[in-house]
């Protein structure tokens, strides 16, 4: 049996994001902040903007799922960033920054709009931008889902 993972159409886009984002880690680890990681920088930022919010509002306000952010929510919590507490009812958990994440909020706004910056530079170097191509996928999805291309192509 061949591996179909030899083939892949956006790996080079998984790598290059990934890349990236351990370049984003750079500038942590350059500023001795430890166990801090790209990934959950909106999160933070979007708390220290709007203070304690439920699981499930943060999860909306990110456009994640509930589940993802519960488990990014339990990372940050181990990395000493967020802490949870009992919400407004039994299911809900509030989650708020730590001191030390409420320090680092400022270094973390400078870093997000430095990288918006960098990217608005290096997508002014590019013959068809990337957030133009994310928006053109888009728009083809919303006229039919990635699901049904998926699932059609294995009825064929």
């Amino acid at each position: 049996m061949d591996d179909p993972t030899e083939q892949s159409q956006w790996r080079a886009l998984h790598q290059l994001l990934a890349r990236m984002d351990g370049e984003i880690g750079r500038v942590y680890t350059d500023r001795d902040i430890q166990g801090l990681k790209p990934s959950w920088v909106i999160e933070l930022l979007r708390l220290h903007v709007r203070g304690p919010m439920t699981i499930t509002e943060l999860a909306e306000s990110v456009g994640r799922t509930h589940s993802a952010l519960s488990q990014k929510v339990a990372a940050m919590r181990t990395a000493g960033l967020v802490q949870t507490e009992a919400g407004p009812d039994a299911r809900a958990k509030m989650v708020a920054l730590t001191p030390r994440a409420q320090e680092l909020a400022g270094l973390l706004a400078a870093e997000w709009r430095a990288t918006e910056a960098a990217i608005i530079e290096l997508e002014a170097e590019l013959p068809y931008p990337m957030s133009q191509v994310v928006r053109d996928i888009e728009e083809r999805l919303a006229q039919k889902s990635f699901y049904q291309r998926v699932t059609e192509k294995l009825a064929e």
